[in-house]
């Protein structure tokens, strides 16, 4: 089935796109969540009349993107937990973590712009990317330290 992207979907396309996906895929999930729109020719003609109101959407989206890559770049989440004699950690540090500490500090950030490749398992100072937009990427560094043991 071919659909018109109303969205920016990382693994198909931009922004006006017509692109063809599984017919599941279109009806259980990009037309639902108003991703995308059926490409018929009435849709083609109203997309061609609303094409300037998205690009112009998406303009501003990427430059929201740039400033807070520039606010969050060199930012340093610190998060402390409990460690064993070798300094590993019991658990891990998740994005979910990351995402607290970077709202902590005043960043609206989603747990799926944090771009962790594994959980991080020991101690140390790690840099992170974090994805604010499709081509936006910034780092930040994560500090794991162990946590203080209360007497």
């Amino acid at each position: 089935m071919k659909v018109i992207l109303t969205e920016n979907i990382a693994s198909l396309g931009n922004v006006g796109d017509e692109v063809k996906v599984a017919e599941g895929y279109a009806r259980n999930y990009l037309v639902p969540q108003k991703k995308a729109i059926r490409a018929t020719p009435k849709n083609r003609k109203l997309f061609e009349r609303q094409r300037a109101e998205f690009q112009e959407q998406v303009a501003v989206e990427k430059t929201q993107a740039e400033e807070l890559a520039e606010k969050i770049r060199g930012a340093v989440c610190t998060v402390a937990g409990k460690v064993s004699e070798e300094d590993k950690l019991y658990g891990s540090v998740s994005t979910r973590d990351i995402t607290e500490q970077l709202e902590a500090q005043g960043f609206a950030i989603e747990k799926k712009m944090v771009l962790l490749s594994e959980p991080i398992k020991t101690l140390g100072s790690y840099i992170v990317p974090i994805r604010l937009y499709a081509d936006v990427t910034s780092e930040i560094t994560v500090k794991v330290i162990p946590e203080q043991e209360e007497s």
